[in-house]
């Protein structure tokens, strides 16, 4: 190496890139490849997603003057309108009996009068009692310090106070100030679902050991449908009081099951799908939710987009092979495809799952999923028992399923639960978890009527 060079690397502090230059091209060779190795390990670690943990859950349960027969919920709506005819009573009745709701479902006290009479702070008192118990009731499983909550979501579709309700969670249980807080509101059904894909979301970025709380409800006060627009008042005959209080975690310290997977599809670019739900208001100025006729086919559509999704992240190898050849086998011949032979069309999701929970919408929402996915009624139960008991409760009636399925013994270590929600827009979510650990009880809100379920019934009465 000549004089001149040295000086000048000396001169600029490059002196000691002489080792790299001297050195001989095995050991130069060797240093770089270290280096390459240390960085993409590196990078490698910075940008690994995380594993979510389900740290427990809990589930509102409503005290015994909430409870609200199909008879009664009838009578309180014929007397409720003056103006409804014969024709309209029967019309309740047939839906009433077509359900799958039975007579122990909850309904908050404004309710219960004729006509039903409510107002803002009924509604506050009716979101601090579901929210605040649940929460409660979560916290006293967990034994969790609200200070390791970083990341706080709720979901609630048609009541959106101010101060917001994530603000209300954090003045009853002072949570740390700098906590990452959201409220969700307009979702839908399917609205717990995206609220733990959120939170999953910011776990990733959190500090190892964070906690997220999700709460998923849906308050019924104050969203009483009025009026005689029979696509509105079914509302009033399937929606019921619940609510659902989760705790997710980067730790798999004390947690009960870990998060697989998380699809979600939405179809709001289609105008019938986003007006398949809309809180509106009717003809004669009364508000409520309007369920659209063409609700069942809509729904399937958003089913079959996130079973295209989810399934081939989870189905087995041999399943997605056979399903592949059928697949061809029907183009060749060409075969004409009716509704019998609907069911070919989607692969036997039943090797990827043992539980399945679907939202408890209403009768025909999980005959239609069971149909198109080739159920047998083991794999529906849960669903159906929650419709019977507690109707549907919105984007917290997937965790009364998974309650119910815990609180019958029926999941074992290593299980796979399948998590199917529908919600406004339209949209069908699948959240997918794997069971780790059991609890150590039933969770209150089946604990003392347990032993009742399954119910007998026949097939749209229950």
């Amino acid at each position: 190496m000549s004089s001149a060079f040295t000086a000048a690397m000396e001169q600029y502090g490059l002196n000691k890139l002489l080792i790299w230059h001297d050195a001989s091209p095995p050991f130069r060779l060797s240093l770089f490849m270290f280096l390459v190795i240390t960085i993409a390990m590196y990078l490698l670690m910075k940008n690994r997603s995380r594993t979510v943990y389900l740290v427990d859950y809990a589930c509102f349960r409503p005290s015994c003057n909430y409870r609200m027969s199909q008879a009664a919920c009838i009578e309180n709506i014929h007397h409720s309108r003056s103006g409804m005819d014969s024709r309209g009573l029967g019309f309740l009745t047939c839906i009433s009996e077509r359900s799958g709701l039975g007579d122990e479902t909850y309904l908050p006290p404004c309710n219960h009068y004729i006509p039903p009479c409510y107002s803002l702070s009924d509604a506050r008192a009716d979101a601090e009692l579901t929210i605040f118990m649940t929460i409660d009731d979560l916290l006293l499983k967990t034994c969790i310090n609200t200070n390791a909550i970083t990341v706080l979501v709720v979901n609630c579709s048609l009541f959106n106070p101010t101060p917001s309700l994530s603000d209300m969670i954090m003045r009853r249980y002072k949570l740390r100030d700098d906590i990452c807080n959201v409220q969700l509101s307009g979702m839908g059904c399917s609205a717990g679902v995206i609220a733990v894909g959120l939170a999953n979301n910011h776990l990733h970025t959190a500090p190892c050991n964070a906690h997220a709380l999700v709460v998923s409800t849906e308050i019924m006060t104050g969203n009483y449908y009025n009026g005689g627009k029979r696509e509105m008042q079914l509302t009033n005959m399937l929606f019921r009081t619940g609510g659902s209080a989760v705790l997710l975690s980067t730790s798999s310290i004390k947690a009960r099951f870990q998060l697989a997977r998380l699809v979600r599809e939405s179809t709001s670019s289609d105008d019938n799908a986003y007006r398949c739900v809309v809180h509106e208001e009717d003809d004669e100025g009364n508000l409520g939710i309007n369920l659209s006729m063409d609700l069942v086919r809509i729904a399937g559509m958003a089913l079959r987009a996130n079973l295209t999704a989810i399934g081939p992240l989870i189905l087995p190898i041999s399943v997605k092979i056979s399903f592949f050849m059928a697949s061809i086998s029907r183009k060749v011949l060409n075969r004409r495809r009716s509704i019998t032979s609907s069911k070919l069309d989607v692969p036997d999701f039943t090797t990827a799952f043992e539980h399945i929970c679907i939202h408890a919408g209403g009768r025909a929402v999980i005959d239609a999923v069971q149909c198109s996915l080739g159920l047998l009624e083991e794999h529906a139960e849960a669903s159906r028992m929650t419709l019977h008991r507690f109707g549907n409760t919105s984007s917290s009636s997937v965790w009364y399923e998974l309650a119910y399925s815990e609180a019958k013994g029926r999941i074992r270590k290593g299980d796979r639960i399948w998590m199917i929600v529908f919600g406004s827009g339209y949209k069908c979510n699948s959240a997918v978890w794997k069971y780790i650990k059991s609890a150590k009880s039933a969770d209150r809100s089946w604990l003392d009527c347990i032993y009742r379920y399954p119910v007998n019934v026949h097939k749209g009465v229950y």
